[in-house]
């Protein structure tokens, strides 16, 4: 990544606006800085020269030296203020936009390590940034405003003391290139070792009801260790290579500024300067090596920011596959799978394989709704048909389409505006998504009437889980649904859909049986039986013969085994959270 990546301004507006501003406070100071140099060196040089000051110049300079160190004081302020609120509204627009690109890539796209990396950055990898645009830029913008003021004002006050700092100067970028070399990867290699830890925690969270079952929950607590200490292992060195390279340029600076004050000292010996021009150019000289300095300590503690928002990128430069801006006119009649294929991620399978159904979408009227199951053997590609068919995964072969009730032509679904089509369907995956709040708010997601919310639980049965809650409808639910049994948290997500889609006529449930008592499944029988009984056509991916029993209409899903070596697979569909 470029010092000043012109992606990160393009991306973030707050990132934008904090460059503007910092370029005017960087002008400011250059020009405070040099007002105090030729203040302090006057003063001190009529002090020397004629042993004493008038009462009036000592208090009108004393005076301007107190308004240019507060001028700086609020300068130093303004900087450091602003870039926490522009570090902090930064980061949070390129997490924004790493999470709603993923979505829009798609479920497939975000699995094993590419989730993971999204885990990170969207936690705690892209707050690694904030030293880049608390510390390190500032710097970097004020080395190009600051430096070359003055050296300027250095120049018409003594020009052996420019040439001295012209020809140090590019000493400092050169040793922190070679720094840079010496170190390069570190950072990356830090980030690889948080992303890594990140996964194996994820998959251990989300597996630790199993391991904890089998009495194995413990069991993992060494790997985790070992991964924290690689972890800070590989922090400390990045620590220990930034103290090293910081020194090394303190050094190289501290004898630069050495090198122009023995200049000036014999050239006021010999009589060849003034003692004022002198005194301005000594208090000058250490500001012009200042904010390479600066630049040179901040260096390796902005590049874990600048490692994480090269893999934002990264994510965000990844193409989405382009839906349509269509819509069929009046209602849907069916929808078509011609030929579905989809090859299993880099399994030489393809599942499903050739998958051809008409799904007839029921006229929306009372006791003429239909259910549609999809059977066939785990692995056969039933969850990803159910993708293809709401248009979050393009097939590798085949197509959907979409039939008007009209009988007009039928439209092709990746032809459709996805926005639109999302608005026929209501989804219900096999583990749905709950945020946390209050049930009653959990449950509306919206204004919401207590007469419909009292209906759709009753067709749940979720009304007797809130009647057995402590406060009823107000019991605070957490993220996922923790606080909730599965059988409780599935019926949240029925009545979730029960109330937002009571005039969307496909509805789409990913194995709601699964895991569930023989309660809860007659929760998930009673459910469909009301959806279909309101006119509406359900697409139910049924393992369990009490599903199949209630289908209107079976399709078999298959697999096949490939021969030879699958092909990449295609770009995904977008995709957004249906309810």
């Amino acid at each position: 990544m470029k010092p000043l990546d012109p992606r990160l301004l393009r991306r973030a507006r707050a990132a934008r606006r904090y460059v503007v501003l910092t370029a005017v406070l960087g002008v400011a100071s250059a020009g405070l800085i040099v007002a105090q140099a030729v203040l302090v060196a006057g003063l001190l040089a009529t002090l020397v020269r004629d042993r004493t000051v008038d009462g009036t110049v000592a208090t009108t300079t004393l005076t301007a030296l107190v308004a240019v160190a507060a001028a700086r004081a609020v300068v130093a302020w303004a900087q450091e203020r602003w870039a926490q609120r522009a570090a902090a509204r930064t980061v949070a627009e390129l997490r924004e936009q790493v999470v709603t690109h993923a979505v829009a890539l798609g479920p497939r796209w975000a699995t094993g390590a590419r989730r993971a990396e999204v885990a990170t950055l969207a936690t705690r990898g892209l707050d690694d940034l904030e030293p880049y645009l608390v510390r390190y830029l500032p710097s970097l913008l004020l080395t190009a405003l600051v430096t070359p003021a003055v050296l300027l004002v250095v120049l018409g006050l003594d020009w052996v003391s420019f040439l001295v700092c012209v020809v140090t100067l590019p000493l400092v970028p050169l040793f922190m290139w070679l720094v840079g070399v010496m170190t390069a990867g570190t950072s990356e290699r830090r980030l690889a070792v948080v992303q890594r830890l990140g996964a194996q925690v994820l998959d251990l969270l989300a597996g630790l009801p199993t391991l904890r079952a089998f009495g194995r929950e413990s069991g993992p607590g060494a790997r985790v260790r070992a991964l924290g200490d690689a972890s800070r292992r590989a922090t400390m060195g990045t620590l220990r290579v930034a103290f090293l390279s910081g020194m090394v340029l303190e050094l190289l600076t501290t004898l630069s500024v050495a090198i122009v004050a023995v200049g000036v000292g014999l050239r006021l010996v010999e009589g060849y300067m003034t003692l004022q021009a002198g005194l301005t150019v000594l208090m000058l000289a250490p500001e012009v090596y200042l904010p390479l300095r600066q630049v040179g300590a901040q260096f390796h503690a902005s590049t874990d920011g600048l490692a994480a928002a090269e893999k934002a990128f990264a994510v965000l430069e990844t193409p989405v596959a382009a839906g349509g801006e269509g819509a069929v006119a009046g209602r849907v009649g069916a929808v078509v799978l011609e030929g579905v294929t989809v090859r299993a991620g880099d399994r030489a399978v393809e599942a499903p394989s050739g998958l051809t159904a008409r799904i007839p979408l029921a006229p929306d009227q009372a006791g003429r709704g239909r259910v549609v199951a999809l059977r066939g053997p785990s692995g056969s590609g039933k969850s990803t048909a159910a993708l293809v068919l709401l248009g979050l995964l393009r097939p590798d072969a085949g197509h959907v389409a979409v039939e008007p009730a009209d009988g007009g032509p039928p439209v092709r679904l990746d032809d459709l505006d996805h926005a639109w089509w999302w608005s026929q369907v209501v989804w219900v995956p096999q583990r749905p998504a709950i945020a946390p709040g209050r049930l009653r708010d959990v449950v509306g997601g919206g204004p919401v009437s207590d007469e419909d919310l009292r209906a759709a639980a009753r067709t749940t049965g979720l009304d007797t889980v809130a009647a057995t809650l402590p406060a009823g409808w107000d019991t605070p639910v957490g993220l996922g649904g923790v606080g909730l049994s599965v059988g409780q948290r599935q019926r949240v997500a029925l009545t979730t859909a029960l109330l937002a889609g009571g005039d969307r006529p496909l509805v789409v449930l990913d194995e709601p049986t699964a895991h569930l008592d023989t309660e809860g499944e007659r929760v998930v029988l009673d459910t469909v039986r009301a959806w279909r009984d309101t006119g509406r056509t359900v697409v139910v991916i049924a393992h369990r013969a009490s599903l199949l029993a209630l289908a209107d209409q079976v399709v078999d899903v298959v697999s096949h085994e490939l021969t030879a070596t699958p092909a990449p697979r295609p770009a995904l569909d977008g995709a957004e959270v249906l309810r």
